[in-house]
Formats: structure tokens, sequence, C-alpha cells
């Protein structure tokens, strides 16, 4: 898994950003990471969250999780406005039910920028969490064109 952040941050995986704000598929309150299956995936997720005059000094995480700890949600279960902006309550609420289920570390879930690829949200409160490891950390080159 990837995540593409900024560097002022990017050794935090500790999930207090999403807390604080709550996202598509997180509540205010719950600390949840968001990563991508892919290095392109992560690096669109952080496009269309960052401004566009705004170029940070980005790093990029390669995360490891424990084998077995992903469950799944499928864009069959979920409802049609899913990809909607700003995304529906509903997503939220699905996730915080896995969140308090403890029954994975990490929720896949389809991106809804690119509907074949993935995001997979980690419950930063999961008691296995420990098990989460930073296995890379290093520059990422923001392409300056990229937020044209």
């Amino acid at each position: 898994m990837y995540r593409i952040i900024g560097k002022k941050y990017a050794g935090d995986i500790s999930g207090i950003g999403a807390a604080l704000y709550g996202g598509r598929w997180n509540m205010k309150g719950s600390p949840v990471l968001y990563t991508g299956e892919s290095k392109e995936i992560a690096l669109l997720e952080t496009i269309v969250h960052t401004p566009p005059s705004f170029i940070p000094e980005l790093d990029i995480l390669t995360i490891e999780i424990p084998d077995n700890s992903i469950q799944e949600i499928k864009i069959e279960d979920l409802p049609d406005n899913w990809t909607n902006y700003p995304a529906p309550a509903i997503l939220a609420e699905l996730a915080e039910n896995w969140i308090e289920s403890n029954k994975s570390i990490a929720l896949k879930v389809p991106s809804c920028i690119i509907h074949s690829s993935n995001n997979y949200i980690l419950n930063c409160r999961h008691p296995a969490y420990y098990k989460v490891k930073i296995i890379d950390q290093s520059g990422f080159h923001f392409d300056s064109r990229l937020a044209k």
C-alpha cells in the first residue's frame, strides 16, 4: 500500500488527520489512514485534495500490513451516489460499522476517481494496528504540470 503525504507528516501513521476532519470513509473522531493500492492512485488521491496553487514537499510511504487483515467493499455493495462530492454520509457510516467491528485492519474500497483501482482505509484503533509498518519512506517528486 502507498501513501503520498506532506513531508512534515509523513512519519505519522496514527490517523489523527482523518480523525480531525473526517472523510469519505470516516467520521470526525475516527482515526484511519487512507492509502492506495498503487503509487498512481495514491498520487491521484493526493492531487484531488491539494489546492492547485499549493505544491507541498511530499514523501511517499510504502506500508505493509499483516496478511489476512483486509475486508472488502465492492462497488455493487455501494449506493448509486457513492462517487458524489461531498461524499454521501452512508459511506462514513458503513466504514464506522467496520471500524467498530474490528474485523480487519484494512478496508478495501473502490476509488471514486478510477473505479477499477482501490484504496485501503486502515483502522488505527484495531488491536493489531501496531503490526502496520512503514517499510519505505522517500521523497516524492510532484510534477508541477499536475497542478494545472
